[in-house]
């Protein structure tokens, strides 16, 4: 073994070789004006000074001395480094700064004692002296805090505190219902299909012939997971579907939720009881499936019970993923990197969505062949989730724009019940129960936007920023496990809930040039073709932004797809230029583009391959030189292949 990999591992606690005063901890003048910064309705409830902060993957061992908060929204560590917030972090997020955590986004906490460690669990037993933490998130951010100086009591405080506010064990206890500032809705005319003009606008853009609306499940008194307006066969009656669901797990039978002109219809449906021992309801539906087609062809049926992963399989390869991605130490980090890509294969993550790609482009091509195809799971809320979607992104071009996006989120995750409170752990409930299917999904849409480039407007930027959205517990669009629970959240006399929207992205960054990152430059809605996604395992890439971003060593200075994105925007505007001094305009033209562009050059090669997720100064400093290059009308949000001058 070399001598690299057999150095003993060094407790980030243990750090008796720093005297008091070179870690600035010495006295109580540094710390009292280290308060985090806290939002309307947010309140400290333990606090503990003179606390270290160190780096998971380090070969310096040095800690950041600071104040270490739990809020009922965060956890929050305010450094004692005289840095401004603009040279710390580049993606400015105005609910969560650079060393915050997201009570929701809290997955395991550890015990760490000398060089090993004891996950506490809400009930454990939190001895008197805590001497170090650590925090491990569901989005792979791992956070190690020392209490080495702190006053004997504030470890256990601050442990205690987080025991009890990161695991609530009733959804009225996240902080969705405390967070007091008045929320302007920016998204007023957005398609959310809560209503029947939505399922109706959506039938006439699919032109898809055969369906019709039912209110058969008015109040929810059908099916609970599922949204109040439905979209059923045209010889089915109200009563009849009412009598199948019975029928069916979670009362969840065949409904349609997208088709082609040609009368190709997507449609979910569940799974039969196990007490049901015949199968009659489920072919009669199926009957009236194959009616609703123009040509009256029998249905494509494909189980995805068989083929594709239980959710319990997602969670049991995400842990080894995560495992792989999120080591503790930089020694572990060292013993991993010799055999990564063995680790990787047998984490079976790529695996996993090798299996949704690939029944996904069957579906698609039945459907491009004219046939209708019926997608049945167990409740037909996880794997019909990730297929339905993919489906419709690789037939419909419509869908891989962003506002397209969001719509069909709205309509496959969020309206039919995929159980997301649930499956992110938002309410401390069994651990059977979690497993991010929705970060499946968003790895399959990552990788169709690697294998084709210019058809999607929404960049791995926006896809990696959405799966950390999802564990803020403010916005609404991924707190519940379906509409019925939002409805009563909402209509609750006591405390009723104000929905905020994930998509209004102005709630989180409200500087454009972070909301700018997620268009894509190479986007053009000329691409209108069905995709034909490689969906074989050699042609499967690690999502390394999305899960490799937390380790700094791996970043790569100026190199990655950053480096790629951003000199494609600066030849969009220079494109832009050219066009303007040929047609003898001004702006665009102007002699100082050149100029400004080259600025934007030599801020580029700062960027890393994590960018904009970079924790290093030296990257938001690019980032400020490189917006600050481009011309005032060309907003980085407009830079695309399609707003180009013809």
């Amino acid at each position: 073994m070399s001598d690299k990999m057999s150095n003993s591992f060094k407790s980030y606690v243990g750090i008796e070789d720093y005297d008091l005063q070179s870690l600035n901890v010495s006295g109580d003048d540094s710390f009292s004006d280290l308060n985090p910064r806290l939002l309307t309705g947010e309140m400290v409830v333990a606090e503990a000074q003179k606390v270290l902060l160190f780096a998971p993957v380090s070969s310096n061992n040095k800690g950041k001395s600071g104040t270490l908060s739990v809020t009922n929204f965060k956890l929050s560590f305010v450094t004692t480094e005289e840095r401004s917030r603009e040279d710390t972090i580049s993606q400015q997020n105005c609910l969560l700064a650079e060393y915050d955590i997201c009570l929701s986004n809290v997955d395991m906490i550890y015990q760490i004692i000398g060089d090993k460690r004891r996950r506490l669990l809400p009930g454990s037993s939190v001895p008197d002296k805590v001497k170090g933490l650590c925090i491990l998130c569901k989005n792979m951010k791992v956070m190690q805090f020392s209490f080495k100086f702190s006053p004997v009591d504030h470890g256990k405080t601050i442990t205690n505190a987080l025991l009890h506010h990161a695991f609530p064990r009733r959804h009225q206890l996240l902080f969705a219902y405390d967070y007091r500032e008045q929320y302007y809705n920016c998204l007023q005319d957005a398609c959310w299909y809560r209503y029947e003009h939505d399922w109706k606008n959506e039938l006439e853009r699919s032109r898809c012939s055969g369906w019709r609306i039912s209110l058969a499940n008015e109040s929810f008194h059908l099916s609970t997971s599922m949204p109040q307006w439905l979209v059923v066969p045209v010889t089915v009656m109200d009563w009849q579907l009412t009598d199948a669901a019975r029928h069916f797990r979670g009362s969840r039978p065949p409904v349609w939720c997208w088709g082609t002109k040609q009368g190709a219809a997507l449609v979910r449906m569940a799974d039969l009881l196990p007490t049901i021992t015949e199968r009659t309801q489920e072919n009669t539906m199926l009957e009236h499936v194959r009616k609703s087609h123009p040509t009256r062809r029998q249905p494509l049926l494909l189980d995805l019970g068989k083929d594709l992963p239980t959710p319990r399989d997602v969670q049991t390869s995400f842990l080894k993923l995560r495992d792989l991605c999120a080591p503790d130490n930089l020694r572990q980090f060292q013993i991993q990197e010799k055999d990564f890509l063995t680790q990787l294969e047998s984490s079976r993550w790529l695996h996993l969505i090798s299996a949704c790609l690939h029944k996904s482009v069957d579906a698609a091509e039945a459907m491009q062949n004219g046939s209708t195809v019926v997608l049945q799971e167990f409740d037909g809320r996880d794997m019909c989730c990730v297929v339905a979607s993919l489906v419709q992104l690789i037939l419909d071009p419509y869908w891989r724009t962003c506002v397209g996006f969001r719509t069909l989120i709205q309509k496959e995750w969020i309206v039919m019940g995929h159980p997301f409170c649930s499956r992110l752990g938002h309410v401390y409930r069994s651990e059977n129960e979690l497993a991010p299917v929705f970060l499946i999904f968003l790895d399959c849409v990552w990788q169709l936007t690697q294998q084709f480039p210019s058809a999607f407007e929404f960049t791995e930027t926006f896809l990696t920023t959405l799966w950390d959205s999802a564990h803020v517990s403010i916005f609404d669009t991924f707190l519940f496990d379906c509409e019925r629970d939002r409805l009563l959240a909402v209509t609750d006399p006591h405390n009723p809930l104000v929905l905020r929207s994930v998509w209004d992205w102005g709630e989180q960054f409200p500087e454009p040039r972070d909301v700018a990152l997620f268009t894509n430059p190479l986007f053009t809605c000329s691409e209108r073709r069905m995709l034909r996604p490689r969906w074989v395992l050699p042609d499967i890439s690690l999502w390394t932004q999305c899960y490799l971003r937390w380790i700094p060593m791996l970043e790569i200075r100026g190199g990655g797809h950053p480096q790629v994105d951003l000199y494609l925007r600066m030849l969009v505007v220079e494109i832009a230029a050219i066009q303007g001094q040929m047609a003898g305009s001004s702006g665009p033209g102007d002699s100082r583009v050149a100029d400004k562009l080259a600025v934007g050059v030599d801020a580029a090669t700062l960027v890393g391959s994590f960018f904009p997720f970079s924790r290093s100064g030296g990257a938001a400093t690019a980032q400020s030189q490189l917006f600050n290059s481009f011309p005032g009308e060309h907003a980085l949000d407009s830079l695309s292949l399609q707003n180009a001058p013809d």
